[in-house]
């Protein structure tokens, strides 16, 4: 049911939003009779990512996701929506922008199930027609080769983003997003997901990591993931000031390293640096320091810790 379900949903925007991709980019103004009906839209959007969330019969919420999508693409098909902020609505789903406002994401989660978690989205582009690429989660799918192959907008690694760090590379744009998945009912992960567009709309996943793949030898990675413990609170973000990635070096509890779900922070943190057109891998981003008795440390700038 709830595969049919994204199914359906992916559909309905690729019906509704495919036969503008190649219309004119321009961007207007949204016209008064416009912008009164996205506020009335909005309103409604609220409403139903209320019951989407919150339904007293968990297996409704697919049902009023369905709704929601249908009831967001009505109201982005109104010419230059990409204008229209949707602030009430981004208090009730994610709606994140990178710095050059070269797009914008819609994006959500819903809870089938107590133990399962499903990812949605929707990439919409500023154009004064429609042009919006939906986001199919198949992070179930993928499984231990999470890391290792590009996706493509019919394909995506579900994620709720909270922040996009923006590079060139070749003269190509390449955007990387940090993701939170807590989708398995005994871990949660932590998502580095380069995006890019082409000819054939975004990509997820490149080769940006100098980080070799454990289960493809001699490949790089295409996306980085930590995995660890549900009850346990681990870091993944951008330090503004020292321009760096920073991320908890986990360990397992029980001193295995198969087992994703016993991994907890260890108190120490590696990360990753810009340098040379990739992501590089900098392990003990701020060392341990161990001091004598009576020694005094020595101030190094300690992580605001998210």
């Amino acid at each position: 049911m709830l595969r049919k379900t994204i199914l359906v949903i992916a559909g309905f925007i690729l019906f509704f939003s495919g036969k503008s991709l190649a219309q004119d980019n321009s961007l207007g103004s949204i016209s008064d009779e416009g912008r009164a009906f996205l506020r009335a839209m909005e309103d409604s959007l609220i409403v139903t990512a209320d019951s989407m969330y919150t339904a007293y019969i968990p297996d409704t919420r697919p049902a009023y996701c369905e709704r929601f999508v249908k009831q967001l693409i009505k109201a982005l098909k109104v010419p230059n929506s990409y204008k229209y902020p949707f602030d009430t609505l981004s208090k009730k789903i994610n709606i994140i922008y990178p710095d050059d406002n070269s797009y914008r994401i819609f994006n959500w989660n819903i809870q089938p199930t107590p133990v399962t978690n499903r990812y949605y989205g929707a990439i919409q582009m500023p154009a004064e027609q429609l042009k919006l690429y939906p986001m199919i989660d198949y992070s179930d799918d993928i499984g231990k080769n999470a890391t290792d192959s590009p996706l493509s907008k019919t394909k995506w690694y579900g994620a709720i983003y909270y922040r996009i760090i923006t590079h060139e590379v070749d003269g190509k744009k390449i955007y990387t997003l940090f993701g939170l998945n807590a989708a398995s009912p005994i871990s949660n992960k932590k998502v580095l997901e380069p995006l890019e567009f082409t000819d054939n709309g975004p990509v997820f996943g490149a080769q940006i990591f100098n980080i070799n793949s454990e289960t493809a030898p001699g490949n790089r990675i295409y996306r980085f993931i930590i995995e660890y413990k549900k009850e346990v609170q681990a870091s993944m973000n951008w330090d503004d000031e020292l321009k760096v990635i920073y991320f908890d070096k986990l360990q397992s509890q029980v001193n295995d390293p198969n087992r994703k779900y016993t991994y907890v922070p260890s108190g120490q943190y590696d990360g990753f640096k810009w340098q040379d057109d990739q992501w590089k891998y900098v392990s003990d981003l701020i060392p341990v320091q161990s001091l004598k008795d009576g020694e005094a440390p020595s101030g190094e700038k300690p992580f605001n810790a998210k």
